[in-house]
């Protein structure tokens, strides 16, 4: 038992991260699915729409309970937003030629390829937050 609180202690971020990784995932799979199947949108706007609110999200939870950031400047605070959203604008535009491979280019379900398309941002935003945005002094 002590074993697994150790590996638990030692990958916490990994663990929290995945499970707001989901989290967030569910919010973009949702959104997607009610404004391009519910709502009729087309699967760009969609997809950008999606994006923003879990990219919001994930910043909040990332933030506060995967990374626990400690900033607390103004200047701080606006250079890890800053930082983070970059971040995922970049992986976010990736993300959108997957999906917009799979749709236009393959002809193949939307919904299918955001799923895909997640999987990829979510390790990339992850290897991102970990190295870059929320780094630790002591991490070096």
């Amino acid at each position: 038992m002590l074993n697994l609180k150790n590996i638990y202690i030692k990958y916490q971020s990994v663990f929290l991260y995945a499970i707001f990784g989901i989290l967030t995932t569910v919010v973009n799979i949702i959104v997607f699915f009610v404004l391009y199947n519910m709502l009729h949108t087309g699967h760009n706007i969609a997809y950008v729409v999606a994006w923003f609110w879990a990219v919001l999200f994930a910043y909040l939870t990332n933030r506060v309970w995967v990374f626990h950031s400690t900033n607390s400047t103004v200047a701080d605070i606006i250079k890890e937003i800053w930082q983070f959203y970059l971040a995922r604008i970049l992986t976010g535009i990736v993300g959108y030629f997957i999906l917009n491979f799979g749709v236009d280019f393959l002809s193949q379900d939307a919904n299918v390829w955001n799923i895909i398309q997640n999987i990829f941002v979510i390790v990339s935003n992850f290897v991102l937050s970990k190295l870059i945005i929320f780094k630790k002094d002591n991490d070096a």
